[in-house]
């Protein structure tokens, strides 16, 4: 096992321009902007108009002062909306009245009203831009940051039994410190272990960023509570609560276009039942694939499932099964047993 605690120097630079710095250029990378993660990520194009969009601050704010006076969008003209922020994940959410305009630049800015616990304010605005796809679309490649350069990534505590292979991707653990299972797990190089340390800690705000986007964005299809025998078309899909595969095949059919993309909100658990598949059809692949999870997610024995996971809590892949995508959980353990986490 590989343990990476570079760029130190790095993050704590992260931190002091957070605090007392700020930025006022729009197409800087959005890690050092006075927040850690944004999205849209900053100069991105092609974002479909029913985006919402999402900080993650550094450190707690007060949340009376991010509110719309604060966090503002604005394109070719001011775009109304609702702001909300989540204290426990330092998150605020501005959630447009209507859909955005086509093939529009827009621009995102917090101002230096928006103070933190201790009502110290930014020091500096924090202003980022998109753009947004030129023809209409109902969803978007949720933008990971830095959490998509892992395959696996959690936040207490990684658990492997058996001869686990991670190939296409990192494996990563932060606040957490405990792995286990690595051997016999193994990691197909170039990825590597990044345990408690900045890439990890990035990648896990990174994810909290992207978690509450996908959670946010409006006008979802219905999602059924039982996926087995259904297809399902491109585009965004919602249940308050928990969501399964019981028996057979759920399939994704991208209908021709290799770009199309498949976000489910799911409120509560996702779970697979043993030797159950997620199919591919029409040319769709795992890479435009997204499960936000409310709760935490488990992979029967033997199943075979396409996509990302974003968990709030925990991620079990049972004994062999396989995984062509990501397992990322925000709050607990990734837990395997002889799996495949891999590219297809």
């Amino acid at each position: 096992m590989s343990r990476h605690r570079s760029y130190k120097i790095g993050f704590m630079a992260v931190l002091l321009l957070a605090l007392g710095t700020g930025c006022n250029d729009p197409d800087k990378n959005s890690g050092a902007l006075g927040a850690l993660s944004v999205a849209p990520l900053s100069g991105s194009n092609g974002i479909c108009p029913n985006a919402v969009v999402v900080v993650t601050f550094i450190k707690a704010m007060t949340a009376s002062t991010i509110n719309t006076t604060t966090f503002k969008l604005a394109g070719k003209s001011a775009v109304a909306g609702v702001v909300t922020y989540d204290v426990a994940s330092h998150t605020a959410t501005f959630t447009p009245s209507s859909n955005l305009a086509l093939n529009t630049r827009y621009t995102a800015t917090v101002t230096t009203g928006a103070r933190d616990i201790s009502g110290k304010p930014l020091a500096g605005n924090v202003a980022w831009s998109f753009t947004t796809s030129a023809v209409a679309c109902s969803a978007s490649a949720v933008p990971l940051g830095s959490a998509g350069n892992f395959k696996s990534l959690a936040g207490v505590g990684v658990t492997n039994t058996g001869s686990t292979t991670i190939a296409g991707g990192n494996l990563g653990l932060s606040p957490g410190s405990a792995v286990t299972g690595f051997p016999p797990g193994m990691m197909i190089a170039p990825a590597v272990m990044h345990i408690t340390d900045p890439a990890a800690a990035q990648a896990q705000v990174d994810l909290t960023t992207a978690y509450n986007y996908a959670a946010g964005l409006p006008g979802a299809a219905v999602l059924p509570g039982d996926m087995s025998g259904l297809t399902f078309a491109p585009g965004l899909y919602k249940t308050s609560s928990s969501v399964m595969l019981s028996a057979g095949n759920v399939t994704l059919d991208a209908q021709g276009n290799a770009n199309a993309v498949f976000i489910f909100q799911i409120g509560s658990t996702l779970t697979t039942l043993g030797g159950t598949q997620v199919v591919l059809a029409g040319g769709a692949q795992a890479k435009n694939i997204f499960w936000q999870v409310g709760s935490s997610a488990t992979l029967g024995t033997t199943s075979i499932f396409y996509g990302t996971i974003l968990a709030l809590q925990s991620i079990t892949l049972d004994t062999g099964a396989t995984l062509h995508g990501r397992a990322l959980a925000r709050n607990a353990a990734v837990t395997l047993d002889t799996n495949v986490v891999d590219d297809p």
